[in-house]
Protein backbone atom coordinates (compact mmCIF):
# COMPACT_ATOMS: atom_id res chain seq x y z
CA UNK A 1 0.00 0.00 0.00
CA UNK A 2 1.19 3.24 -0.66
CA UNK A 3 -0.22 7.00 0.35
CA UNK A 4 1.07 10.19 -1.69
CA UNK A 5 0.16 13.93 -1.99
CA UNK A 6 -1.82 13.62 -5.71
CA UNK A 7 -2.53 17.24 -5.60
CA UNK A 8 -1.09 19.92 -3.28
CA UNK A 9 -4.13 22.45 -3.66
CA UNK A 10 -4.76 23.02 0.28
CA UNK A 11 -7.71 23.68 0.41
CA UNK A 12 -10.07 25.07 3.14
CA UNK A 13 -12.46 22.33 3.07
CA UNK A 14 -11.47 19.54 0.74
CA UNK A 15 -14.89 17.35 0.07
CA UNK A 16 -17.05 14.89 -2.31
CA UNK A 17 -14.88 13.28 -4.60
CA UNK A 18 -16.27 12.06 -7.86
CA UNK A 19 -14.72 9.65 -10.10
CA UNK A 20 -16.02 10.00 -13.67
CA UNK A 21 -15.82 6.82 -15.63
CA UNK A 22 -16.31 8.44 -19.19
CA UNK A 23 -13.91 11.45 -18.84
CA UNK A 24 -11.21 9.49 -16.90
CA UNK A 25 -11.42 12.68 -14.21
CA UNK A 26 -11.73 13.42 -10.37
CA UNK A 27 -14.21 15.86 -9.77
CA UNK A 28 -14.00 17.34 -5.74
CA UNK A 29 -14.83 20.39 -3.94
CA UNK A 30 -12.91 22.92 -1.63
CA UNK A 31 -16.75 23.62 0.09
CA UNK A 32 -15.77 26.52 1.89
CA UNK A 33 -14.40 28.68 -0.99
CA UNK A 34 -17.23 27.34 -3.24
CA UNK A 35 -14.74 25.46 -5.79
CA UNK A 36 -15.10 22.69 -8.04
CA UNK A 37 -11.43 21.06 -9.02
CA UNK A 38 -11.11 18.37 -11.48
CA UNK A 39 -7.84 16.42 -12.17
CA UNK A 40 -6.11 13.22 -14.02
CA UNK A 41 -5.90 9.90 -12.29
CA UNK A 42 -2.16 11.28 -11.99
CA UNK A 43 -3.31 14.60 -10.65
CA UNK A 44 -2.48 16.16 -14.20
CA UNK A 45 -4.73 18.80 -16.02
CA UNK A 46 -6.03 20.44 -12.86
CA UNK A 47 -9.13 23.07 -13.52
CA UNK A 48 -11.17 24.54 -10.86
CA UNK A 49 -14.77 26.81 -11.19
CA UNK A 50 -15.62 29.27 -8.85
CA UNK A 51 -19.18 28.91 -7.96
CA UNK A 52 -19.69 31.56 -5.96
CA UNK A 53 -20.75 30.21 -2.61
CA UNK A 54 -20.03 27.16 -0.41
CA UNK A 55 -20.87 24.14 -1.81
CA UNK A 56 -21.51 20.10 -0.58
CA UNK A 57 -21.74 18.24 -3.38
CA UNK A 58 -21.89 17.56 -7.31
CA UNK A 59 -22.56 15.63 -9.56
CA UNK A 60 -22.34 15.05 -13.21
CA UNK A 61 -24.99 15.53 -15.19
CA UNK A 62 -26.07 12.65 -18.37
CA UNK A 63 -24.39 15.34 -20.79
CA UNK A 64 -21.13 15.53 -19.36
CA UNK A 65 -21.07 19.18 -20.12
CA UNK A 66 -23.24 20.06 -16.45
CA UNK A 67 -22.92 19.32 -13.17
CA UNK A 68 -25.85 19.15 -10.59
CA UNK A 69 -24.39 20.98 -6.90
CA UNK A 70 -25.90 21.58 -4.21
CA UNK A 71 -25.38 25.11 -3.15
CA UNK A 72 -25.75 27.31 0.04
CA UNK A 73 -29.23 28.54 -1.19
CA UNK A 74 -30.24 25.34 -2.82
CA UNK A 75 -29.42 22.84 -6.07
CA UNK A 76 -28.50 24.41 -9.13
CA UNK A 77 -27.45 23.12 -12.45
CA UNK A 78 -24.22 24.54 -13.87
CA UNK A 79 -22.73 24.97 -17.34
CA UNK A 80 -19.27 23.65 -16.98
CA UNK A 81 -18.41 25.51 -19.91
CA UNK A 82 -20.25 28.69 -19.54
CA UNK A 83 -20.25 28.74 -15.92
CA UNK A 84 -23.67 29.71 -15.66
CA UNK A 85 -26.34 28.54 -12.72
CA UNK A 86 -29.79 27.55 -12.80
CA UNK A 87 -31.65 27.50 -9.55
CA UNK A 88 -33.21 23.94 -9.57
CA UNK A 89 -34.68 23.78 -6.15
CA UNK A 90 -34.05 25.57 -2.49
CA UNK A 91 -35.54 23.21 0.46
CA UNK A 92 -34.75 25.59 3.26
CA UNK A 93 -35.04 29.16 2.81
CA UNK A 94 -36.52 29.24 6.11
CA UNK A 95 -33.56 28.46 7.98
CA UNK A 96 -30.96 30.63 6.99
CA UNK A 97 -28.09 28.81 9.88
CA UNK A 98 -28.80 25.75 7.23
CA UNK A 99 -27.09 24.54 4.03
CA UNK A 100 -27.24 21.70 1.66
CA UNK A 101 -23.80 19.31 2.23
CA UNK A 102 -23.06 15.46 1.37
CA UNK A 103 -24.60 14.10 -1.76
CA UNK A 104 -24.19 11.39 -4.27
CA UNK A 105 -26.26 9.81 -7.46
CA UNK A 106 -27.61 6.61 -6.94
CA UNK A 107 -27.75 3.36 -9.08
CA UNK A 108 -30.60 4.78 -10.98
CA UNK A 109 -29.30 8.25 -11.63
CA UNK A 110 -31.06 10.56 -8.66
CA UNK A 111 -29.28 12.95 -6.70
CA UNK A 112 -29.67 11.81 -2.89
CA UNK A 113 -28.36 14.63 -0.88
CA UNK A 114 -28.94 16.38 3.05
CA UNK A 115 -28.68 19.55 4.60
CA UNK A 116 -26.71 21.01 7.92
CA UNK A 117 -27.06 23.13 10.50
CA UNK A 118 -23.72 25.32 10.10
CA UNK A 119 -23.78 26.00 13.95
CA UNK A 120 -23.99 21.89 14.34
CA UNK A 121 -26.48 21.84 17.51
CA UNK A 122 -29.21 22.12 16.06
CA UNK A 123 -31.18 18.69 14.43
CA UNK A 124 -32.86 21.22 11.63
CA UNK A 125 -31.67 19.55 8.45
CA UNK A 126 -33.05 16.73 6.43
CA UNK A 127 -32.06 13.87 3.56
CA UNK A 128 -33.72 14.88 -0.03
CA UNK A 129 -34.28 13.31 -3.20
CA UNK A 130 -33.92 15.26 -6.38
CA UNK A 131 -35.40 12.74 -9.25
CA UNK A 132 -34.04 13.28 -13.21
CA UNK A 133 -37.56 15.41 -13.51
CA UNK A 134 -36.15 17.68 -11.50
CA UNK A 135 -38.70 17.19 -8.66
CA UNK A 136 -37.42 17.51 -4.92
CA UNK A 137 -38.55 14.94 -2.26
CA UNK A 138 -37.74 14.52 1.63
CA UNK A 139 -36.74 10.94 2.84
CA UNK A 140 -35.53 11.75 6.30
CA UNK A 141 -35.21 14.89 8.77
CA UNK A 142 -33.90 15.21 12.47
CA UNK A 143 -30.43 15.68 11.56
CA UNK A 144 -27.35 18.02 11.84
CA UNK A 145 -24.75 17.17 9.92
CA UNK A 146 -25.26 15.55 6.78
CA UNK A 147 -23.06 12.69 5.67
CA UNK A 148 -21.73 9.70 3.91
CA UNK A 149 -24.51 8.86 1.34
CA UNK A 150 -23.57 5.32 -0.54
CA UNK A 151 -25.30 2.38 -1.31
CA UNK A 152 -24.72 -1.45 -1.74
CA UNK A 153 -23.46 -2.83 -5.17
CA UNK A 154 -26.67 -4.26 -5.87
CA UNK A 155 -28.33 -0.68 -4.84
CA UNK A 156 -30.91 -1.78 -2.86
CA UNK A 157 -29.72 -0.98 1.32
CA UNK A 158 -28.21 2.85 1.52
CA UNK A 159 -25.83 4.29 3.86
CA UNK A 160 -26.27 7.51 5.31
CA UNK A 161 -25.09 8.88 8.77
CA UNK A 162 -25.09 12.17 11.01
CA UNK A 163 -21.30 13.47 11.78
CA UNK A 164 -21.80 13.80 15.67
CA UNK A 165 -24.28 10.74 15.98
CA UNK A 166 -21.74 8.14 16.40
CA UNK A 167 -23.18 5.72 14.11
CA UNK A 168 -23.74 5.00 10.64
CA UNK A 169 -27.45 4.46 9.80
CA UNK A 170 -28.53 1.64 6.83
CA UNK A 171 -32.23 1.84 5.19
CA UNK A 172 -33.61 -0.62 3.12
CA UNK A 173 -33.59 0.89 -0.50
CA UNK A 174 -36.54 0.95 -3.23
CA UNK A 175 -34.42 0.78 -6.55
CA UNK A 176 -37.85 1.77 -8.84
CA UNK A 177 -38.82 5.09 -6.50
CA UNK A 178 -35.84 6.09 -4.69
CA UNK A 179 -37.90 5.84 -0.87
CA UNK A 180 -36.35 4.71 2.24
CA UNK A 181 -37.14 2.54 5.09
CA UNK A 182 -36.60 0.64 7.88
CA UNK A 183 -33.39 2.85 9.07
CA UNK A 184 -31.07 1.07 11.60
CA UNK A 185 -27.84 1.16 12.91
CA UNK A 186 -25.11 -0.34 10.52
CA UNK A 187 -21.79 0.36 12.75
CA UNK A 188 -20.91 2.28 15.88
CA UNK A 189 -18.30 4.80 15.13
CA UNK A 190 -15.37 5.15 17.13
CA UNK A 191 -14.85 8.67 18.68
CA UNK A 192 -12.44 7.66 21.00
CA UNK A 193 -9.76 9.46 19.35
CA UNK A 194 -12.07 12.52 18.60
CA UNK A 195 -12.36 11.51 15.22
CA UNK A 196 -16.21 12.44 13.49
CA UNK A 197 -18.11 9.98 10.81
CA UNK A 198 -17.99 12.13 7.57
CA UNK A 199 -17.68 10.47 4.03
CA UNK A 200 -18.47 7.16 3.12
CA UNK A 201 -17.96 4.96 -0.14
CA UNK A 202 -18.93 1.32 -1.09
CA UNK A 203 -15.96 -1.13 -2.71
CA UNK A 204 -17.29 -4.20 -5.12
CA UNK A 205 -16.72 -6.58 -2.38
CA UNK A 206 -19.68 -4.53 -0.56
CA UNK A 207 -17.61 -3.62 1.96
CA UNK A 208 -17.88 0.61 3.38
CA UNK A 209 -15.23 2.51 3.91
CA UNK A 210 -15.54 5.70 5.77
CA UNK A 211 -13.28 8.96 6.55
CA UNK A 212 -12.91 9.73 9.96
CA UNK A 213 -12.36 13.78 9.87
CA UNK A 214 -10.25 15.07 12.89
CA UNK A 215 -8.66 11.06 13.72
CA UNK A 216 -7.01 10.75 10.22
CA UNK A 217 -8.11 7.95 9.64
CA UNK A 218 -10.52 5.50 6.94
CA UNK A 219 -11.84 2.76 8.37
CA UNK A 220 -13.47 -0.35 6.12
CA UNK A 221 -16.65 -2.12 7.52
CA UNK A 222 -17.98 -5.46 6.06
CA UNK A 223 -21.31 -5.89 5.09
CA UNK A 224 -22.04 -6.81 8.08
CA UNK A 225 -20.80 -3.91 10.35
CA UNK A 226 -17.51 -4.90 11.57
CA UNK A 227 -14.03 -2.97 11.37
CA UNK A 228 -11.89 -5.05 8.47
CA UNK A 229 -9.19 -2.58 8.04
CA UNK A 230 -7.98 0.58 9.36
CA UNK A 231 -5.68 2.56 7.36
CA UNK A 232 -4.34 5.92 9.38
CA UNK A 233 -3.71 9.07 7.19
CA UNK A 234 -0.53 11.73 7.39
CA UNK A 235 -2.82 14.55 8.40
CA UNK A 236 -6.18 14.22 10.56
CA UNK A 237 -8.47 15.89 8.67
CA UNK A 238 -9.23 13.68 6.22
CA UNK A 239 -12.89 14.37 4.97
CA UNK A 240 -14.40 11.65 1.94
CA UNK A 241 -12.94 9.22 -0.13
CA UNK A 242 -13.88 7.43 -3.52
CA UNK A 243 -12.32 4.84 -5.40
CA UNK A 244 -11.26 5.52 -9.26
CA UNK A 245 -8.44 5.17 -12.28
CA UNK A 246 -8.46 3.11 -15.03
CA UNK A 247 -9.15 0.04 -12.91
CA UNK A 248 -11.31 1.53 -9.96
CA UNK A 249 -8.61 0.76 -7.85
CA UNK A 250 -7.31 4.00 -6.81
CA UNK A 251 -8.64 5.64 -3.51
CA UNK A 252 -8.68 8.98 -3.63
CA UNK A 253 -9.35 10.79 -0.11
CA UNK A 254 -9.84 14.67 0.85
CA UNK A 255 -8.80 16.35 3.49
CA UNK A 256 -9.42 20.17 5.09
CA UNK A 257 -6.46 22.67 5.02
CA UNK A 258 -8.63 25.19 8.11
CA UNK A 259 -11.08 22.75 10.33
CA UNK A 260 -14.34 24.67 11.24
CA UNK A 261 -13.80 23.98 14.79
CA UNK A 262 -10.98 25.59 16.96
CA UNK A 263 -10.52 22.45 19.28
CA UNK A 264 -8.84 20.99 16.33
CA UNK A 265 -5.67 22.72 15.33
CA UNK A 266 -4.76 23.03 10.89
CA UNK A 267 -2.83 19.76 9.72
CA UNK A 268 0.90 20.30 8.74
CA UNK A 269 2.53 21.11 5.15
CA UNK A 270 -0.09 18.11 3.39
CA UNK A 271 -3.29 20.20 4.68
CA UNK A 272 -5.75 20.37 2.74
CA UNK A 273 -4.06 17.91 -0.28
CA UNK A 274 -5.68 15.15 -2.05
CA UNK A 275 -4.33 12.17 -1.51
CA UNK A 276 -4.64 8.86 -3.78
CA UNK A 277 -3.58 5.70 -2.13
CA UNK A 278 -2.82 2.13 -4.11
CA UNK A 279 -1.91 -0.97 -3.65
CA UNK A 280 -5.12 -1.63 -1.35
CA UNK A 281 -5.92 -4.83 -3.59
CA UNK A 282 -9.78 -3.51 -3.88
CA UNK A 283 -11.54 -1.90 -6.27
CA UNK A 284 -14.83 0.09 -5.89
CA UNK A 285 -18.10 0.50 -8.14
CA UNK A 286 -18.70 3.37 -11.09
CA UNK A 287 -20.46 6.35 -9.83
CA UNK A 288 -23.67 6.91 -12.26
CA UNK A 289 -24.07 10.73 -13.63
CA UNK A 290 -27.24 12.45 -12.66
CA UNK A 291 -30.17 11.42 -15.11
CA UNK A 292 -31.21 14.59 -15.74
Amino acid sequence: MRIEVLVDVKTTLGEGPVWDVEQQRLYWIDSADGRILRCTDDGRELRAWDVGQKIGSMALRRDGESAIVALQNGVHTLDLNSGELNLVADPEPHLPNNRLNDGKVDRQGRFIFGSMDTLEDSASAKLYRLDADLSLHTLDEGIIVSNGPCWSPSGDTFYFCDTWSGEIWAYDYDLATGNVSNRRTFAKVDTSGGGAADGCTVDAEGCLWQALVYAGKLVRYTPDGHVDRIIQMPVKKVTSLTFGGPNLDTLFVTSMAKPPLPRFPADGQQRGALFAITGLGVQGIAERRFAS
